[in-house]
C-alpha cells in the first residue's frame, strides 16, 4: 500500500507547538513534508529579520529531527518549489497556514491556482492570530470591526479554539533532499534578540511571574518590564492562542494587548492596501517631505531626547518599547508632518517584529489615518516623557551625550545653562510646539 504524503508549508508560523496546520497533516497523513521556501523578494527587505528567520530555522530543524523528520528547505519563488517538491515526493495534498498581507494573500491565490493544475488539495488553516480574522462580523453589518472596543468585547466572549500539542513522530519521506541552511547573516543592530521556538516559550514561562504588574508598569519605559515577545509572535515562534492562554484573563492588560494583534489582522485582511493607503475615509494627508528631517529623526538626532532614545534603542536592540513607539511615530507625523508610510518602511526595516498588520496599523492609528476615533490627537513628548520616564533613565541609557543631566530636566536639554554635546530640536518653519516655548 502506497504511503499517503502531504507538505505543510511554513511561512510565519516557525514551530511545532499548537500548528494547526502541522498537527493535523501529521495525524491525516503517513508522511509529511515541512518546507520552508528562502523566497529572494523577501530577502532584502531586514537584515535584523533575516538574521531572526534564519536562527529560528535553525531551531525549528533541530525540533522536526527530534520527532524523526526534518526541515526540508529550498530557494526560490513559494509557489514553484511547493508544487515541484509535491513532485518529487509524490504528495497529493499541501497546508498552509492563512495570513493576510497583500503578498500572502497574492501567494495563496497563486498556490491554490497551481494546486488546482496539478490535482494537489490544498487546505488553510488557522494559527497566526487567537480568532480568524473575519470569524467575528459586527453586529450592525459590515466585514470587520473597525473600532477596537467592540472587536474587543467580541473577541474575550468568542469561544477559542483548541490548543494543539506538538507531534510526537513525523515521518519524512525516503531519499527527500532536506537542504541546507544557509550561513548565519549578519543583521544591523548588535544586541537584537535570538529567534527560535525554545527561546519563545522560555521566555514566555519566565516572564509570566510579572503579569500581575503588567498593568502597572508596561508604560515604565526605564524599568522594559514588558514581555518582549512580540519577535516571537511575528514568525510564529510562538502560538498567540497559547501566549493568551497562558495569561489567563482575557480582559486584563496584557491579552488585551494580544487582541490589538488580532484586530490589525482582522482590518488588513479587509483591506490589503494598510501599508500604503489611508484606512479612514476622508482622512487628509498633506504632508512634508524632508530627508534631513527624516535621516534625523531616524538616526536619533532630532534634539528631543526622548525621541532620541527611542529611535537609538530601535537601531541598538531592532525592537523598541511600545509607549517609545508611540511617541517617536507621534513626533514624526505630527510634529515633523512627514508622511506617516516613511515611519512604517523605518520601522520595517529595523523591527524584529515590524510584520504589515501591526505595523502599517499602529502607524495609521498614530497618523490619524487609520482606526483611532480621535484621528486629531496629538502627543507633546516632554509631556510624555515625564509622565512614563520621570527620572529620565531611559533616556539616560540611550542618549550618553546627556547622561550628566540629572532628574526631569533631561527632557529639555534646551533650557538648561551649560552646554552639551547634543543638537537642538528640529524645527518646522511656521510652528511654534507648546514643548518649545
Amino acid at each position: 500500500m502506497t504511503a499517503s504524503t502531504a507538505i505543510v508549508l511554513l511561512t510565519r508560523d516557525l514551530r511545532v507547538h499548537d500548528h494547526p496546520a502541522l498537527a493535523t497533516t501529521c495525524a491525516a497523513f503517513d508522511q509529511v513534508v515541512p518546507l520552508y521556501v528562502l523566497d529572494p523578494a523577501l530577502a532584502d527587505l531586514s537584515a535584523n529579520r533575516t538574521r531572526f528567520l534564519h536562527q529560528a530555522l535553525a531551531d525549528l530543524r533541530d525540533q522536526l529531527r527530534e520527532r524523526g523528520g526534518d526541515l526540508v528547505v529550498r530557494h526560490g519563488d513559494p509557489v514553484a518549489e511547493t508544487i515541484r517538491l509535491a513532485d518529487e515526493v509524490g504528495a497529493t495534498a499541501v497546508a498552509l497556514s492563512a495570513d493576510v498581507s497583500h503578498y500572502a494573500v497574492r501567494r495563496e491565490r497563486r498556490l491554490r491556482t497551481e494546486c488546482e493544475r496539478h490535482r494537489l488539495h490544498l487546505r488553510l488553516f488557522p494559527g497566526l492570530t487567537v480568532v480568524e480574522p473575519g470569524a467575528l462580523r459586527p453586529g450592525g453589518g459590515g466585514d470587520h470591526y473597525r473600532v477596537f472596543s467592540p472587536f474587543h468585547r467580541a473577541w474575550a466572549a468568542n469561544r477559542w479554539r483548541e490548543e494543539l500539542a506538538a507531534p510526537r513522530r513525523i515521518a519524512l519521506p525516503d531519499r527527500v533532499r532536506v537542504g541546507r541552511l544557509p550561513a548565519l547573516p549578519a543583521g544591523d543592530s548588535p544586541d537584537a534578540a535570538i529567534g527560535g521556538e525554545r527561546i519563545a516559550r522560555q521566555r514566555l514561562t519566565d516572564w509570566l511571574p510579572d503579569l500581575t504588574r503588567y498593568g502597572d508598569q508596561h508604560d515604565d519605559m526605564a524599568g522594559d518590564d514588558t514581555s518582549r515577545l512580540s519577535p516571537y509572535l511575528r514568525f510564529g515562534c510562538v502560538s498567540p492562542l497559547a501566549v493568551a492562554n497562558r495569561a489567563g484573563d482575557r480582559s486584563g492588560p496584557f491579552v488585551r494587548q494580544v487582541c490589538w494583534r488580532d484586530f490589525y489582522y482582522q482590518v488588513t485582511a479587509a483591506f490589503p492596501e494598510i501599508s500604503t493607503a489611508a484606512y479612514r475615509r476622508g482622512a487628509t494627508e498633506q504632508w512634508r517631505y524632508d530627508d534631513d528631517a527624516l535621516a534625523a529623526w531616524t538616526e536619533g538626532r532630532t534634539g528631543m531626547p526622548i525621541v532620541d532614545a527611542g529611535m537609538r534603542q530601535m537601531l541598538a536592540q531592532g525592537w523598541m518599547h511600545n509607549r517609545a513607539r508611540l511617541i517617536t511615530a507621534g513626533y514624526l507625523t505630527k510634529h515633523l508632518g512627514q508622511d506617516w508610510r516613511s515611519g512604517v518602511a523605518v520601522f520595517s526595516r529595523w523591527l524584529l517584529d515590524g510584520d504589515v498588520a501591526n505595523n502599517s496599523g499602529n502607524w495609521q492609528w498614530v497618523a490619524g489615518t487609520g482606526n483611532d476615533t480621535k484621528p486629531y490627537r496629538g502627543f507633546n513628548p516632554v509631556r510624555q516623557a515625564e509622565r512614563y520616564d520621570p527620572d529620565g533613565d531611559y533616556v539616560r541609557r540611550w542618549v550618553p551625550e546627556l547622561a550628566g543631566v540629572r532628574g526631569k530636566a533631561i527632557h529639555q536639554p534646551w533650557r538648561l545653562p551649560e552646554a552639551f554635546d547634543y543638537p537642538p530640536p528640529l524645527s518646522v518653519p511656521g510652528t511654534d510646539p507648546v514643548w518649545l516655548r
